[in-house]
């Protein structure tokens, strides 16, 4: 099948399919001899693979590890479960995070008006954090000073 066949039966993109190609996720399959790719049942049960672990959060590298885990069928189930708990504790971590992120603009919400004044908490925090988190300039080379020289106390 060619893969505008392959990305339907799989649910991945061209595009994507191309991208997995390109850096090594999946191997280079077989061309027609006008250039066209074309794709097993094997490769596509390999996208849908892919897809699945896409749709679940797995980075690229984490996907690469699974499939390569899928397709050694001397695996520990042990290494597959490893990776698959590093992941919940990474997703567990960024919920935790959003969560957090969820608390503040409630309450920075609670505390505006919302009318048609101009003052709003939301924006005042925001500048505030901005300004606490702006680089520190950098200090002019003080004369007569060499690296190495202790300030007199």
């Amino acid at each position: 099948m060619n893969i505008g066949e392959a990305s339907k039966a799989s649910g991945v993109s061209a595009k994507m399919i191309r991208y997995y190609e390109q850096i090594g996720l999946i191997r280079a399959v077989g061309r027609t001899e006008s250039g066209y790719r074309i794709y097993s049942t094997t490769d596509v049960e390999t996208l849908r693979f892919i897809r699945r672990a896409r749709d679940l959060g797995f980075s690229v590298e984490e996907m690469g590890t699974l499939l390569a885990l899928w397709q050694d069928k001397q695996r520990e189930s042990g290494d597959v479960k490893r990776v698959a708990m590093q992941h919940v504790v990474a997703i567990e971590k960024r919920i935790h995070e959003l969560e957090g992120m969820a608390r503040t603009l409630r309450h920075l919400a609670g505390h505006c008006h919302g009318d048609d004044r101009p003052d709003c908490p939301i924006l005042d925090d925001l500048a505030a954090i901005a300004a606490v988190e702006k680089p520190a300039a950098r200090r002019p080379a003080l004369k007569g000073r060499h690296r190495g020289d202790i300030a007199p106390a």
